[in-house]
């Protein structure tokens, strides 16, 4: 009991400090009307002090008896229990307009609602919604008239505490978010806040909105939470700001219980009113507080007075037990029974219309002056085309209330109650009206429902057991047979007897049911139709009334502020608490009343009654309604408007398609812009083409001694036709030979050149007047057409093209035709390409079928007959054999070989003719070969071969590849080779002298091979090589070598040699075999590249039938080697994307299983299962990219132990496979929304508010996906976040970076908007409380500091000591480095210049080595950045340039680096392999430096020996690295390199044009130690590197290496080369290749 005082006197002390303030009275003055000793509170809590929480708001609903749930927890029972559409139409339906036995007034009805709305609010669904539908029985007269069936009555199961529904022991309690107290929450709200917002803050009073008169509560306006449905009269939303503001939020359902709201609303202001004047005329100061509290007392005492000891005996017909006083032990929660049934009771007495009604003098129609003379008015039932003052139809007035209500200044609210007090109301027993049976507000999509079946429906949701367990729980008898259900009413009304006899049937399922005997089903009968039946004339039955006085009673008993208990509370004196209970609700009408047509005396006593008799004897409130039929009733009042639907999806389908086509659309002119800007740009790097006559000024240099065709003068300029292209040109003959040339008329270069040597006819197309007359086609043969389009008459080129073409022989034939037929006829360019490939293909096949070729191969010509045919009379022009060649047509090699494979002297070759040249090559011994190369370099044709002639052709072949060979070193390696033969005495070669010099180099010379569009026909023999022994491998793995070039420095030679070749030591038997089949594979496609052989070697059938076995193998050895090289990479791109799809899993699970009833997965289905997945996936994705951007840590990381288990050098790569997945689960994440969003916009809105608490809108808007979509920050970033991530990924794409280098970079750093938006989009909180930043916070400040490191360093200025402008657009930076820029070799930097953009960085590779004291970059001008670049720092600029000293003064630039990357790993591996492609030699250059300065400086490197393959069209292009190179050949004592060039100009090594200058090469390289070409050391090869062969070769010489780095950077092809490379060597046992590699 200690405890319980003193929470009374802390409830006593918070309620005093609540209800008063500064202007309260310090000492209490005697007398109820100043001491205010407890404020009554709103929410119930503390009520009672030994439970404080009994009776509080939103509390569990009471179950005196226990539930009964299908699995006893929260399924409800359905099993045996019928439809409840079926159950309500069988047992309350009935005729309209019967009048209470008892004359219950329908004002008694009415008031019974506003009663319950006083204690009882359970009408709010749960959230996350749960529906528990009512099936719609097939052609049901009000929902299914048609028949269609499958429908369904919306129900949504009731708001729960969600800790309970667990198990049995825990079954789910639903929840009374009102206090069960009669405590004023109908008229101020159950919390301070909201009492708050309906007071004026003037001498207590609550606000109004007709000042000064107040007849009515203020209006919404500041947007109170009310209910707000739609009138399903109207079936539209309307404006919550209509309603009045009112404690009860559903205080404006219908225009009665609003009357009642008005009327306790003015009755506050009466109290306060009347307390102000008493307060004043004492003295005492008008507190607004203690005045508004005060008659709040007053008000809630009095509803008090009148609920319990009026109006309840009235509503169940007997008088309830005494007040007991105050008990702390009665518990005063609403039962589900109460709930569910019992208060329902009042639903048989509502009628359909609702009587209002005003006095009027009898004789004049005035205001009635006394009692003797004035009569009721009763409004007619329904509106007229006069007068839309009527009585008010139940079920069209549901939500309309305000306009009602509100009749110019009619006190309609006057006449309700007026009316409803002389209104006798719906009979006592089991029929409801048709305005809740059926036609009942619902929502839009089904505007009318069936309140009794719901009623039903809610029983089953709550765990309400059968009729007769509550009977038994109230002490009360089990009911055994149907009739006894209502012994007294059975077999004598009509009604209820039929009612019983169908509810019999009904829960039997069964037509010939006794009602007078025991009945199976019994024990299933809801109790709702159950207790309902139990009516008599009295009123309830005995079911229904105890549980509604057991009710009432609690809630009084358990009530410590109950103004009876004034002893104890102290609210009130015993002569107040007299007054309270002397007045009647009477008393409040007469006092509150404004209309001035009322007088107290028209009111009878008890209003809840009206007995005509006794209080209308004269007559005077007579209605001939009461007396109507129900068919009478029903054709005079107003019909209830039908059931209506409604498509919540309807406004939403224009902006969703509309949102969906536009972010196609953005993705798409994102693609076009690329595309578009591409093009741009290769138009912009090509010439920007003036208009207008000037742009051929170029062109008419080049024509100046040329005569070209021409008209007056002027060249005739046409269009030329090619595919679908056009550009003008001029035709011209060129003068003393038969050809005609094609000059492009812009520019003046050389279209084409059509040859005429050997042909007799051309055929000449025109068109006919009227149909393009400017089109002309000129056929030549073995040709493609030339077209043209003039803008002149055709004749002005036709004729003197006649008169050329007759001066040299060559007969015109001239057809006409149509436009279409002559455009659709025309031979194009790339049908000829098409036919000349076509020509090779079939050659080469040819070629290797008359020597046993393949079955298979045969059939493969079958198919090809008539391509066969077509090819078999196709003859190439000069033209077409230097391009396949690929030389110039000018070249006097074409010249000789031409003239000597064109026997029949026809000006062109035919396909027999060639198949005879390429045979030489295939079928040809050593002596048929040399007499063709003789005869090649043999240009006069004399039969010898002077020293000049064989000089001037190697020089010409030289100039053809691009290179400048000194003709000193030529004629210096020619007599050394001459004199090696003793033919020195000799001036001139014959053939056999020709023989005898390069008889030696048979092997290459066997060798040699014709390379035609990348086939090559050639005579391979697979040779056996010496084994060398590893003692040799290890002596060159050393390079030993001696300054006098001996043996050792011979071994060296023939390693390098050996090297070159591609040729591996210790062939097996079975490696020879493999290459055999290598070389006698054929293929299928026209892109096969096949070696031919004469003399096919034998091969092992046992290792032919084991191939399969071999295969099986090698790719086993081939995952093991990937495996062994990129297992690092594998284990953390799969551990990435395991724990990526295991964040994708956790939060699907997450939404799919442990919020599978959440709600949102009910209505969005797995989508939204996939989208949350995936949006944490998301997070995960693009936090992680800040990882692999932050590359200083990186850098510094890479050099830690971490190393050997994080591969830092995959960053880059990590990037792209990051930001793949990222891009991978956003697709989903979008994709999933689609279709998400489209579910949402189909929800109601009330689902909707439940479902995104955080996203509010008014009641009386409806959230279509517009408003999701661009009213919401989800939706708004979500959207704009898909915007930026397409621009993003769109122009990453290599092309973009490539060409618009700029856009790349502006829209990559859109990642700071990016992340802010996904910032944003998760704060929205519209599915779930934000996650990113707990993904976000590592990774950002990561970045953050590695940001700062970057920023601390990149804004120092740095001076650059010298740049220089060398070939080949390549520009030399050299600069200060600066003190604490410490870097290894390998690694690369990114500067910003300053004169550009200072903001702007790029990244190079340093080419200094880092023991050097200033840092040194190469900078190929292939971009804008790059090409200004080389302007900005080109030492002529005047610009850097001092006006009077002269002195060079350059713009300073920011460096931001070192990163590191993995070529800076070369010095852990005892051989590495540097491959360098273009401008990607700049890191090897520093690489080779550091490497020969640590071994002079004695530094201990894992590294013994470095192969340096440097792959270039012509060392010209990169010379700088020429002088690199050699000063490393001379600080490289030690041999550490070994160093290869390629030319790529130049042709294989064993190409018939190059097999001269292959073999001087070589010489040379012998008698000097040099490059014929390159003047180094280093060993110079033509053509591009094989690298399969050269790294078999390492395997073999480093056998005893696990391990060889290979390190490359150049173009994507070639770095995709060496990955093959490397790949297939790893197929083979041996050192294992770990490949690094940079493209550019």
């Amino acid at each position: 009991m200690a405890a319980s005082f003193l929470l009374l006197a802390v409830a006593f002390f918070l309620s005093q400090a609540a209800g008063q303030d500064n202007d309260s009275i310090t000492e209490p003055i005697q007398g109820s009307a100043f001491h205010l000793p407890e404020v009554v509170g709103y929410d119930g809590w503390y009520n009672n002090p030994s439970h404080p929480e009994w009776g509080g708001a939103d509390m569990h609903l009471s179950r005196r008896v226990p539930p009964r749930y299908s699995d006893s927890t929260y399924e409800p029972w359905t099993a045996g229990r019928p439809n409840p559409h079926e159950v309500a139409t069988a047992t309350m339906l009935g005729y309209k307009g019967l009048k209470s036995y008892q004359n219950r007034t329908a004002l008694l009805t009415f008031f019974g609602q506003q009663v319950v709305e006083e204690i009882l609010d359970a009408q709010r669904p749960g959230c996350p919604p749960e529906y528990f539908n009512i099936p719609i029985p097939t052609g049901h007269t009000l929902y299914d008239p048609d028949s269609e069936g499958g429908k369904e009555l919306p129900f949504l199961r009731s708001r729960y505490d969600k800790s309970t529904g667990q198990s049995p022991n825990n079954p789910r309690q639903q929840l009374n978010e009102i206090t069960p107290y009669i405590d004023g929450g109908l008229f101020y709200g159950v919390t301070k806040a909201w009492a708050d917002a309906l007071r004026s803050y003037t001498n207590g009073t609550m606000a109004c909105a007709d000042p000064p008169e107040c007849r009515f509560p203020a209006k919404n306006t500041i947007g109170l939470p009310m209910a707000n449905p739609p009138p399903p009269a109207d079936h539209v939303l309307k404006t919550a700001s209509r309603f009045y503001k009112l404690g009860n939020p559903r205080g404006n359902e219908n225009p009665m219980l609003l009357a009642f709201g008005v009327i306790w609303f003015r009755n506050h202001n009466y109290h306060a009113q009347r307390l102000a004047k008493e307060w004043a005329a004492i003295g005492r100061p008008l507190n607004d507080e203690l005045l508004f509290n005060r008659a709040r007392q007053w008000v809630i005492a009095e509803h008090q007075n009148i609920v319990l000891n009026i109006w309840l005996p009235s509503f169940l017909g007997v008088e309830i037990n005494p007040y007991p006083g105050y008990s702390t032990s009665t518990f005063p929660g609403i039962t589900h029974a109460f709930q569910t049934s019992a208060m329902r009771f009042g639903h048989t007495l509502v009628p359909p219309i609702a009587y209002r009604a005003y006095a009027k003098d009898s004789s004049s129609g005035a205001v009635p002056t006394n009692n003797s003379d004035w009569k009721c008015e009763f409004r007619p039932l329904k509106p007229s085309s006069t007068s839309s003052s009527s009585a008010i139809r139940t079920c069209q007035s549901y939500w309309n209330s305000p306009d009602i209500i509100t009749e110019g200044s009619v006190n309609v609210v006057d006449e309700i109650l007026f009316g409803l007090s002389k209104q006798i109301t719906e009979r006592e027993d089991n029929i409801v009206t048709e305005d809740l049976r059926g036609f009942v507000f619902g929502s839009l999509d089904f505007s009318r429902r069936d309140l009794m079946a719901i009623n039903i429906q809610r029983g089953r949701d709550h765990g309400v057991p059968d009729y007769n367990t509550v009977r038994q729980h109230y002490n009360l008898s089990r009911v055994t047979r149907y009739r006894d259900i209502n012994p007294t009413m059975y077999g004598k009304e009509g009604n209820i007897t039929m009612a019983i006899d169908n509810l019999m049937k009904t829960y039997t399922n069964s037509s010939e049911a006794d009602a007078n005997s025991t009945q199976y089903g019994m024990d299933n009968i809801d109790l709702w139709p159950g207790g309902l039946l139990e009516t008599t004339e009295t009123g309830p039955g005995e079911l229904f009334r105890a549980i509604i006085q057991d009710q009432y009673e609690r809630i009084r008993n358990s009530d410590r502020f109950w103004f009876e208990n004034y002893r104890m509370n102290g609210l009130f004196t015993e002569e107040e608490v007299q007054t309270i209970r002397a007045t009647t609700f009477r008393d409040i009408m007469i006092r509150n009343f404004k209309a001035d047509w009322f007088q107290p005396y028209m009111l009878q006593q008890d209003v809840f009654r009206w007995n005509s008799v006794v209080d209308d004897p004269n007559g005077r409130c007579y209605t001939p309604f009461e007396s109507y039929s129900d068919e009478q009733l029903t054709d005079s009042i107003e019909a209830c408007s039908s059931m209506k639907t409604f498509d919540y999806f309807e406004g939403s389908a224009g902006p969703y398609i509309g949102t969906i086509i536009s972010l196609g659309l953005y993705l798409l002119l994102n693609i076009a812009l690329l595309v578009l800007a591409v093009k741009y740009q290769e138009y912009k790097n090509l010439k920007a083409r003036s208009s207008g006559q000037q742009k051929y000024d170029k062109g008419r240099d080049v024509w100046a001694n040329v005569g070209v065709f021409s008209l007056q003068g002027n060249p005739l300029i046409a269009e030329a036709i090619e595919e679908k292209t056009r550009h003008p040109v001029v035709v011209a003959p060129l003068p003393d030979t038969k050809q005609l040339r094609v000059f492009d008329a812009i520019s003046g270069s050389v279209d084409r050149t059509i040859d005429l040597v050997g042909v007799n006819q051309v055929v000449i197309r025109t068109c006919p007047a009227g149909d393009s007359p400017g089109l002309v086609c000129v056929r030549f043969p073995n040709r493609y057409d030339l077209v043209l389009e003039f803008s002149t008459p055709v004749d002005d080129f036709l004729t003197p093209l006649g008169q050329y073409l007759g001066s040299i022989g060559v007969s015109i034939n001239q057809d006409v035709m149509g436009s279409k037929q002559l455009l659709a006829d025309i031979i194009t360019e790339s049908h000829r390409k098409e036919l000349v490939e076509a020509f090779f293909r079939e050659l080469f096949q040819d070629a290797l079928t008359q020597d046993g070729g393949k079955k298979k191969t045969r059939k493969i010509f079958q198919r090809r007959k008539k391509e066969r045919k077509e090819v078999l009379g196709t003859e190439l022009t000069k033209h077409e054999f230097a391009d396949a060649m690929g030389m110039k047509e000018s070249s006097l090699f074409v010249e000789q070989v031409f003239h000597l494979v064109d026997k029949d002297k026809s000006g062109s070759i035919s396909f027999k003719e060639y198949l005879q040249f390429v045979a030489l090559f295939t079928n040809g011994s050593f002596d048929s070969k040399m007499d063709l190369m003789f005869s090649i370099y043999d240009l006069n044709g004399d039969g010898e071969l002077s020293k000049e002639e064989f000089i001037k052709m190697l020089m010409l072949m030289a100039e053809e590849a691009g290179e400048n060979i000194g003709q000193e070193s030529i004629e210096r390696s020619i007599a050394s080779m001459i004199a090696d033969a003793g033919l020195a005495h000799k001036t001139s070669l014959t053939v056999e002298d020709f023989k005898e010099i390069f008889g030696k180099y048979g092997n290459e010379l066997d060798s040699t091979a014709m390379q035609i569009h990348g086939k090559t026909a050639r005579k391979s023999v697979v040779k056996a090589t010496t084994t060398v022994t590893s003692a040799t491998s290890q002596k060159k793995l050393a390079g030993v070598s001696s300054a006098g070039g001996g043996q050792d420095e011979t071994d060296a030679a023939q390693f390098r040699q050996r090297l070159a070749t591609g040729l591996r030591a210790d062939k097996s038997r079975s490696a020879a075999a493999k290459e055999a089949r290598k070389a006698y594979a054929s293929h299928e496609d026209e892109d096969f590249t096949s070696s031919i052989h004469v003399e096919p070697l034998p091969v092992d059938e046992e290792l032919g039938n084991s191939e399969d076995t071999q295969k099986d193998s090698r790719s086993l050895l081939y995952m093991q080697r990937v495996w062994e090289n990129y297992r690092l990479h594998i284990f953390w791109f799969a551990l990435y994307q395991l724990v990526t799809l295991a964040i994708f899993g956790e939060r699907a699970y997450y939404y799919s299983v442990e919020r599978e009833h959440a709600g949102l997965r009910r209505i969005a289905g797995y989508g939204v299962t996939v989208t949350r997945g995936a949006a944490s996936a998301m997070m995960f994705t693009y936090s992680s990219l800040l990882v692999t951007m932050s590359r200083n840590v990186i850098t510094h990381l890479r050099e830690t132990f971490l190393n050997r288990v994080i591969p830092f050098d995959a960053a880059h790569g990590a990037h792209k496979a990051f930001a793949m997945t990222a891009l991978f689960y956003t697709v989903i994440h979008i994709l999933g929304h689609c279709i998400n969003f489209y579910h949402i916009s189909t929800q109601t809105a009330n689902d909707l508010t439940c479902l995104f608490r955080e996203y509010y809108h008014l009641s009386d808007e409806l959230p279509k996906f517009q408003f999701w979509m661009f009213s919401t920050l989800t939706g708004v970033t979500g959207y704009v976040l898909t915007l930026v991530i397409i621009t993003m990924y769109v122009f990453a794409l290599p092309t973009a970076r490539r060409y618009l280098f700029n856009t790349f970079w502006f829209t990559h750093h859109l990642y700071f908007v990016l992340y802010a938006l996904l910032i944003l989009h998760g704060s929205g909180r519209l599915v779930q409380p934000p996650l990113f930043q707990w993904y976000f916070i590592g990774p950002a400040l990561l970045f953050a500091a590695d940001k700062l490191i970057s920023i601390s360093r990149k804004k120092t200025k740095i001076i650059v000591y010298k740049a220089e402008k060398l070939p080949s657009g390549v520009t030399h930076l050299q600069f200060k480095k600066p003190t604490n820029f410490n870097y290894l070799s390998g690694q690369w930097c990114r500067i910003a210049c300053l004169a550009l953009n200072s903001e702007e960085y790029h990244p190079f590779t340093l080419t200094s080595a880092p023991h050097e004291v200033t840092l040194d970059l190469y900078i190929r001008a292939v971009g804008p950045w790059t090409h200004n670049v080389r302007q900005v720092y080109d030492p002529d600029n005047a610009k850097n340039k001092d006006l009077i000293t002269g002195a060079v003064t350059f713009p300073k630039l920011y460096l931001d680096g070192p990163f590191g990357e993995g070529h800076q790993d070369w010095y852990k591996f005892q051989v590495a392999v540097l491959v360098g492609g273009g401008i990607g030699v700049t890191p090897f250059a520093s690489i080779l430096k550091d490497l020969v300065f640590k071994r002079q400086a004695n530094s201990h490197i894992a590294c013994k020996k470095v192969y340096f393959l440097w792959v270039t069209r012509t060392q010209k292009q990169f010379e700088w690295l020429t002088d690199i190179i050699r000063q490393v050949e001379q600080d490289d004592k030690d041999r550490l390199t070994d160093i290869h060039i390629f030319i790529t100009q130049f042709y294989q090594k064993f190409d018939l044009r190059t097999i001269m200058l292959y073999i001087c090469e070589r010489h040379f390289q012998k008698i000097s130690n040099r490059s014929l070409f390159t003047g180094l050391r280093s060993v110079t090869h033509f053509g591009r590197p094989q690298f399969d062969s050269f790294f078999e070769g390492l395997q073999q010489i480093h056998s005893d290496v696990g391990q060889i780095g290979t390190f490359s950077c150049g173009p994507p092809p070639m770095t995709r080369s060496v990955e093959a490379a490397c790949g297939h060597c790893n197929q083979i046992e041996g050192p294992v290749f770990h490949h690094h590699f940079e493209n550019f």
